[in-house]
């Protein structure tokens, strides 16, 4: 019988120290580009990505609640973060300002502390069990809609300057994208390129992460033919030394923001956008790594450890993020089970960064586009898709709408698409609870009917309940039977109500029988016919 006590200090942090600095050194390398990208959707600096994810990585080992599960900067905290950094920049430029790049930033780390201060909520009033109640539906049309817009993101490095109603980049980055059709036929068979070595190289070896040795051949291949494509150094400034502390509120002129109520008004959306959302993604990880080791963890403190560590990485220049499925499976595969390998990625990670920037600067974004649409095939929920011939039409309706709300929205908003799609089935279940109630009628003589009511009596089912009864038969007795029935609300009471006043205006004698004992409280609280129910 396998323990589900925690484990000892000792355990979560020195059960297999080979295996798990190895581990986090090869995750750290899968990190890289996925945090440089992740900065380019998000529009700003690939070094915000990057200290984002050591700050992340080493504060979530020391407080999480689930070991070996990596935390970074990731497509859906990024792509959230696109709409409120243009607004900055924007605004910046408007105000005059010198880098009105700086105000875009800005407004990026105040969200990401309020993400933090909204997630250590989250987690005392343990929001993780509400996720239970989130149907599959709701949770592939997320995955679905976060894989097509990691997608999307990428199309402007491909040449295809398509935004679908919102700008995926801010001006500047627009003007590094590929341009005419010699420079945009280069990076397209680069990115082919990178995705045949992502795709076929597990299919030789395992030893090396196919998408850094992609990377590695794809930069090679330009800097060897000093291709005239856009690189990394592109996108803005790498990092030349440690993060530093730094808080982002003060004066416009100093490229921070005003603490005032209007600028918590302005990144208030994206924040709490970003904590749900940050969240969803977390846990759906929590549970592959769970289901993977045959181990529990707590999400109630895997949510306030997150919380804390995207105040920590905001503190310090850095994007927030969530825990990262594909980099924490790879993890989990290569023997990182404890909370070193966590914190070995993340130092790692850093001394790459510091030891290897002049190399950095030169990989093409041809390499991560190939990484990030591998990311976005990863992503999506092909086996539902596959199968949606297969799934009850509910489930695919509830999919279609979390999908489509995400999709349609501008900016395109995630944890608003979730809410629709739990909406939808919430609503959908509703109907189908309502159908389960039944009202039988029973002759007992010419003068007396009895009726027994069997289900759940609440607002979507009081209409079904009420057409059980002939309202317009008025024998001289009429006892209606509820104990196979619940009633859960004042709907439920008020249609009970209806029935017995309109079957006594007709001149019978109503007696109610078999109410159990929730049900019956609450109709002696507020139903007008309570001494008729006892």
């Amino acid at each position: 019988m396998i323990s589900r006590s925690e484990p000892s200090v000792i355990k979560q942090w020195f059960g297999s120290p080979q295996k798990d600095l190895l581990s986090g050194l090869v995750v750290a390398f899968a990190m890289i580009p996925e945090a440089i990208a992740f900065s380019g959707i998000a529009g700003v600096d690939p070094q915000v990505g990057l200290f984002g994810a050591f700050c992340l990585s080493i504060t979530i080992a020391l407080i999480g609640g689930r070991m070996g599960m990596i935390t970074s900067a990731t497509g859906s905290t990024a792509l959230l973060m696109t709409g409120l950094v243009l607004m900055g920049v924007t605004k910046g430029k408007e105000l005059g300002l010198t880098n009105p790049q700086d105000l875009g930033l800005a407004y990026l780390l105040v969200a990401g502390l309020l993400t933090g201060i909204f997630q250590i909520i989250w987690g005392n009033l343990r929001l993780a069990y509400q996720m239970r109640f989130v149907p599959q539906g709701v949770l592939s049309g997320f995955v679905n809609a976060l894989a097509l817009l990691i997608f999307q993101a990428q199309l402007p490095q491909l040449g295809l300057d398509i935004h679908f109603g919102e700008k995926v980049m801010s001006a500047e980055l627009t003007q590094k994208i590929p341009h005419g059709l010699t420079q945009i036929l280069t990076v397209c068979l680069l990115v082919i390129l990178g995705l045949i070595i992502i795709y076929g190289l597990p299919k030789l070896t395992k030893i090396l992460p196919s998408q850094l040795v992609a990377i590695i051949a794809v930069t090679a291949i330009s800097m060897g033919l000093n291709l005239d494509i856009p690189k990394v150094s592109d996108l803005g400034t790498l990092p030349d030394g440690l993060p530093s502390f730094s808080i982002p509120f003060g004066s416009l002129e100093n490229g921070k923001v005003p603490f005032s109520l209007e600028t918590f008004g302005i990144v208030l959306p994206t924040a709490l956008a970003i904590s749900l959302v940050g969240l969803m993604e977390t846990f759906l990880t929590q549970d592959i790594l769970d289901d993977l080791t045959d181990t529990t963890s707590n999400k109630n403190v895997e949510a306030r450890g997150q919380g804390i560590a995207n105040m920590v990485s905001s503190l310090f220049g850095g994007m927030a993020g969530c825990a990262l499925v594909g980099q924490s499976v790879m993890n989990t595969e290569n023997g990182g089970r404890t909370r070193l390998s966590t914190l070995f990625s993340g130092v790692s990670l850093l001394i790459m960064i510091l030891v290897g920037s002049s190399w950095l600067k030169e990989v093409p974004m041809a390499a991560l586009v190939a990484v990030m649409i591998t990311i976005a095939v990863s992503t999506a929920d092909t086996n539902g898709l596959k199968n949606i011939s297969k799934i009850p039409k509910s489930d695919t309706a509830v999919m279609l709408m979390t999908f489509a709300v995400t999709m349609l929205t501008t900016p395109h908003n995630l944890a608003l698409g979730v809410l629709a799609g739990v909406a939808l089935a919430g609503v959908l279940f509703s109907r189908k609870v309502a159908k389960v109630i039944r009202v039988s009628v029973i002759e007992v003589s010419p003068e007396e009917l009895r009726y027994e009511v069997s289900g759940q009596l609440f607002f979507v089912s009081n209409v079904y309940f009420l057409q059980g009864f002939d309202l317009h038969n008025h024998p001289s007795k009429i006892t209606i039977d509820m104990s196979q029935a619940h009633i859960w609300d004042q709907s439920g009471v008020a249609a009970l109500n209806q029935v017995i006043r309109k079957l006594r205006l007709g001149g019978s004698e109503v007696e109610i029988q078999g109410l159990n004992k929730e049900s019956l409280d609450l109709f002696e609280r507020i139903g007008d016919q309570a001494s008729a129910a006892v």
